[in-house]
């Protein structure tokens, strides 16, 4: 699997401009209709280096997108990770001591004695997502693979993924070993509560297609929530939703335990291997192979390879959902 750097087909906004902010944590804009509805957060640079998110919601707020029903929120998250973005190493700009997104448990954030750049963060974010009724958190993946959307591991997830209609793929899982998402924090992560979070994988980092998959989620997700109307939306936003979803269920994760791992083949993710026992790859010199019939490789990647970091997760398909607005959709607005 090669590491080289794919080119950077976008420009990547100043987001100075929005470090102030009504709701008083630098850089998360919170803005309320005075109407009842549900409080929706749109969150974008979970990692600094993925920036299809931060291009959007510099749009949102450029254009003053303002909610008529609920509150909505606008918010750039690991802007100290952004800001150190370098196109000479661009994958280095992920984060600056930790991933921002392996540390949402109460434990974790409750927990003092541990400090990083990353923690601080989100203890200040903290207040605006406890107040969250339903989460966009807009990603990219290192390689460029077709726009997948996590849902996590309960039905409440996969349900909403279903109702928005995008995109193609809805993985279900169970998050990473390393640390808790903050798609799975709290609420969003408990069946019995009302509150629901999505995670989309655009595309790959840097690509152009990537920043228009995030447009498209984003505008579906704002009205699937019913904070706003779709007159509101920019001209262009809206793209036609896939005839049929497939969801795929996580089986397990493939965990680095050294620096000492290969893939057997360029992946870069949704391959499917119809027999079990194929060789996907080796970690420390020991055959890595497919445990079941139809096995797909979800988000393969060796570029933050390091001892337990997750460099694959293994999914079989579990459903295909025919989408029924497929047909009338069109590219509106």
């Amino acid at each position: 699997m090669s590491t080289e750097a794919y080119p950077i087909e976008v420009e990547f906004p100043d987001i100075s401009v929005h470090e102030q902010s009504p709701s008083g944590i630098a850089y998360v804009h919170t803005f309320d209709s005075g109407v009842p509805g549900p409080h929706v957060m749109i969150n974008a640079l979970t990692h600094g280096n993925e920036v299809c998110g931060a291009i959007v919601v510099d749009e949102l707020l450029r254009r003053a997108l303002r909610p008529r029903r609920g509150r909505l929120t606008l918010a750039f998250a690991n802007v100290a990770a952004y800001q150190r973005f370098d196109p000479a190493k661009p994958d280095a700009a992920r984060f600056v001591d930790q991933d921002f997104n392996r540390v949402w448990t109460a434990a974790t954030l409750d927990d003092t004695s541990r400090t990083s750049s990353e923690l601080a963060r989100a203890r200040d974010m903290r207040p605006v997502i406890d107040t969250v009724d339903a989460l966009l958190d807009l990603h990219s993946m290192h390689e460029k693979c077709k726009p997948l959307i996590v849902a996590g591991p309960l039905q409440k997830g996969i349900d909403l993924a279903v109702r928005l209609g995008t995109p193609a793929t809805v993985i279900c899982d169970e998050g990473h070993p390393e640390g808790r998402r903050m798609r799975d924090y709290e609420g969003f992560g408990t069946a019995d509560s009302a509150k629901n979070a999505l995670l989309i994988e655009c595309g790959q980092h840097w690509e152009r297609g990537a920043v228009a998959v995030a447009r498209d989620t984003t505008a579906r997700f704002l009205l699937l929530s019913g904070v706003i109307d779709e007159a509101d939306l920019p001209d262009g936003w809206l793209a036609p939703l896939p005839p049929i979803q497939h969801i795929v269920r996580v089986t397990q994760p493939v965990v680095a335990t050294s620096m000492d791992f290969r893939f057997a083949a360029p992946y870069t993710g949704l391959e499917i291997f119809p027999d079990a026992g194929a060789v996907i790859g080796w970690s420390n010199g020991e055959a890595v192979t497919t445990p079941y019939d139809n096995c797909m490789l979800v988000m393969p990647s060796l570029r933050q390879l390091r001892p337990g970091v997750t460099v694959v997760r293994l999914g079989k398909i579990e459903q295909a959902v025919t989408n029924a607005s497929a047909d009338t959709n069109t590219n509106g607005r």
